[in-house]
């Protein structure tokens, strides 16, 4: 009888341990997971280090300028470095707004209020190298709000042993889609992570180039350097100055330099670029640097001038 009584006293202080557990393991979970399915939020300590970034309110100036219904279109100088020697040729910048399709990511022709209002850059290069020819056109859709990453960015780059295309989708992540006649670039789908995109920063500085990035960051390399130099497209380290009038860049691991110069006074239009690096394969291969120089800005709506008087134009611009 004794040893029931004991028997019982046991199990009712394991009951009473096992129901004191079970409350401290539930208000444990009670207290760790986030309300209505959301996910937990951080710190204050964490978003005091997280700064919000809000939408660039448009100057009445920059709407005078940028809506105008023309595009500025920039000509200048090149001197390009390529397999080891400095090429003589021209290139273009065209700034133009327009509205962007959130969805297919393509120029909207209609007005819709869920259409994403972006600043076009088309740049070009034209240069020769020996007896053959270089033709990169890049394009980059950059949000007017200057508060997100380019919407979309694409290259094409020409010469007589074939052509590259490669295209980025700014959706969940950075999707790309690449076409090489290159072994082992052929056709490529993938993804990579969101991070500041050096195509972009060109069209950032004309909205506002005090916002400009500086530090030390993370910045996947134009495309028109990935596709030239075969590099993977990825963020690399990388180290960002700005002054009243220039931005520079610098990346350790590729031995590369981009120094822009640009109008501190609005419309911040670019001045010239020199971009630093290894050219040329082997005992070619040396430090160059590639040097663009303005000749020329005209602000003009360019679709229209489609006619052969309106070839004077490309006179005016100095690219004949």
């Amino acid at each position: 009888m004794k040893n029931l009584k004991t028997f019982k006293t046991i199990l009712k202080v394991k009951v009473l341990v096992l129901v004191t557990l079970c409350f401290f393991v539930l208000s444990s979970c009670k207290n760790n997971t986030p309300k209505n399915n959301q996910v937990a939020q951080p710190s204050k300590e964490a978003v005091a280090h997280t700064p919000k970034q809000e939408a660039t309110k448009l100057s009445q100036e920059f709407k005078d300028y940028w809506y105008a219904g023309e595009a500025e279109i920039s000509s200048y100088k090149l001197e390009q470095a390529r397999y080891g020697e400095l090429r003589q040729g021209t290139a273009v910048l065209v700034f133009v707004t327009e509205d962007f399709l959130p969805d297919t990511q393509v120029k909207a022709d209609n007005t819709n209020p869920n259409n994403i209002p972006v600043l076009k850059l088309n740049s070009t290069k034209n240069f020769v190298t020996g007896i053959y020819p270089y033709s990169i056109m890049q394009s980059t859709f950059y949000p007017v709000a200057n508060n997100a990453h380019a919407t979309k960015v694409s290259i094409s780059m020409q010469e007589w042993c074939g052509h590259v295309y490669m295209q980025l989708n700014n959706r969940s992540g950075f999707e790309i889609t690449s076409h090489s006649y290159f072994d082992g670039e052929a056709d490529q789908n993938f993804k990579t992570n969101k991070a500041i995109l050096e195509n972009e920063l060109w069209t950032k500085l004309r909205v506002n180039p005090k916002s400009l990035p500086v530090g030390d960051l993370q910045i996947i390399p134009s495309f028109e350097y990935s596709k030239l130099y075969h590099t993977q497209v990825k963020p690399f380290v990388a180290k960002a100055t700005l002054t009243a009038n220039s931005y520079t860049i610098t990346y350790p691991e590729l031995n590369r330099t981009l120094a822009i110069t640009f109008n501190p006074d609005f419309p911040f239009d670019i001045l010239s670029w020199e971009e630093t690096q290894k050219s040329g394969y082997g005992e070619n291969a040396k430090t160059l640097t590639t040097k663009a120089t303005k000749l020329n800005t005209i602000k003009s709506a360019y679709w229209n001038k489609k006619s052969i008087k309106d070839e004077a134009l490309r006179t005016t611009l100095k690219l004949d």
